[in-house]
């Protein structure tokens, strides 16, 4: 038995043997006893191939997270630790320590704020003790938001993908659980049903961390690069932090950018987010609902977009023409008004509103600054915004 053991193949058909019981209706101590009869230890990575070739399979994604906190309870006192000379998890500002630290927050307000009240069914004091708990609880989305939109593309850069589809789910199922929660609670009394629906709410966050901390961040340390690391530290900022100061990191070694070979292929244009073949940008920016135009520190046309949809018709013979020259003698003090006020840092944008015919046209003119606030030119951006006036109430679904 010992061979087959020590063998990965084995191994991970074991696994998935284990979690098609579950899904089967087996109890997890039936399929526990057996799990620990077979193994001494699991890695993270060996559950994360397991997922991705039931889902191969045919097992839907949807029944994979519905066991996921069954399966996870099932291998969580046997995953392997994994030992690091430099743990980034310790490493202040790292994302992975971020996220140590934000999960760390999280079981302090499940600790301290809701778990000391949620007995005291009678007491109106601690209903509303524990509203104010959930409502801090409630900024677990900044930390699923940061894991789904600065993890998760790494992991599916890699390959790594039923665990972030799995995943994000049971996220989503955890915030709509939280939201119900702390909306349901009343200013006065609780009730046996909805401290159940705590209880089962709260085991569900903690089964998330271990998760987390367990499977997710062990195998993003073994696949991502420093410049990766990086990247998703300085746009940590766009979504938020839990946490009241997150110290900046810098590898140890100054991270550069990844030339990918699609960058140095002819035609494209790299832009620090994103990457574009000239086709796609030309066509991009044509099917945009607005008309843009952008105008250098030397007060000519550089780029003008062309829509279907014209606001102002434009030719191409305007590209390298000064500004000025481009509107009627009666408009023109205007424009060079607006230019000054940009060049000089005086204003940053300027708005005007006309109507048309049957148009209501919004014109906005921008600053366009760098970095270190240089000015770069103006940028026009003109629409119709008559059928944007005209909406009403909500649409939530798909167009037939």
């Amino acid at each position: 038995m010992s061979e087959h053991i020590n063998n990965r193949e084995y191994r991970k058909e074991i696994i998935k043997q284990i979690i098609k019981e579950l899904h089967d209706g087996k109890s997890v101590d039936e399929v526990k006893g057996r799990f620990e009869e077979a193994f001494k230890g699991v890695s993270a990575v060996e559950i994360t191939e397991a997922e991705q070739a039931l889902i191969k399979e045919g097992l839907p994604i949807t029944e994979v997270q519905r066991l996921c906190d069954v399966h996870s309870a099932v291998f969580k006192g046997s995953i392997e630790e994994i030992h690091r000379e430099s743990d980034p998890t310790k490493i202040p500002g790292h994302p992975a320590n971020v996220l140590f630290l934000e999960n760390r927050e999280i079981e302090k307000i499940i600790e301290n704020k809701i778990k000391p009240y949620i007995d005291n069914l009678s007491d109106k004091e601690s209903g509303e003790k524990l509203k104010d708990g959930f409502e801090q609880l409630l900024k677990i989305d900044i930390h699923y938001s940061k894991k789904e939109n600065l993890l998760f593309p790494y992991m599916e850069k890699y390959g790594i993908t039923a665990p972030p589809k799995v995943m994000w789910g049971v996220d989503d199922e955890i915030r709509a659980d939280l939201k119900s929660i702390y909306s349901d609670l009343p200013s006065g009394h609780l009730n046996d049903g909805i401290k159940k629906r705590i209880e089962e709410a709260l085991t569900r966050v903690n089964e998330m961390i271990f998760k987390e901390e367990n499977i997710m961040i062990p195998m993003l340390l073994d696949v991502m690069s420093q410049d990766e690391w990086k990247t998703a530290a300085d746009n940590s900022s766009e979504i938020g932090h839990m946490l009241r100061w997150v110290p900046e990191w810098k590898p140890d070694e100054e991270a550069k950018e990844e030339i990918k070979e699609e960058m140095s292929e002819p035609g494209t244009i790299t832009l620090p987010s994103g990457v574009f073949k000239v086709n796609e940008l030309t066509h991009m920016l044509n099917t945009l609902p607005f008309d843009i135009t952008f105008v250098g520190s030397d007060d000519t046309v550089k780029y003008f977009s062309e829509s279907s949809e014209r606001i102002f018709p434009r030719p191409r013979t305007i590209i390298g023409r000064n500004v000025s020259n481009c509107h009627p003698p009666a408009s023109v003090h205007i424009v060079e008004e607006i230019v000054d006020d940009f060049k000089s840092g005086k204003k940053e944008h300027e708005d005007f509103w006309i109507k048309m015919k049957d148009k209501y046209i919004h014109i906005r003119y921008y600053a366009v600054r760098d970095e270190k606030g240089e000015y770069l030119g103006v940028l026009e951006v003109s629409q119709d915004i008559k059928p944007i006036q005209e909406i009403t109430g909500e649409k939530r679904l798909v167009s037939e």
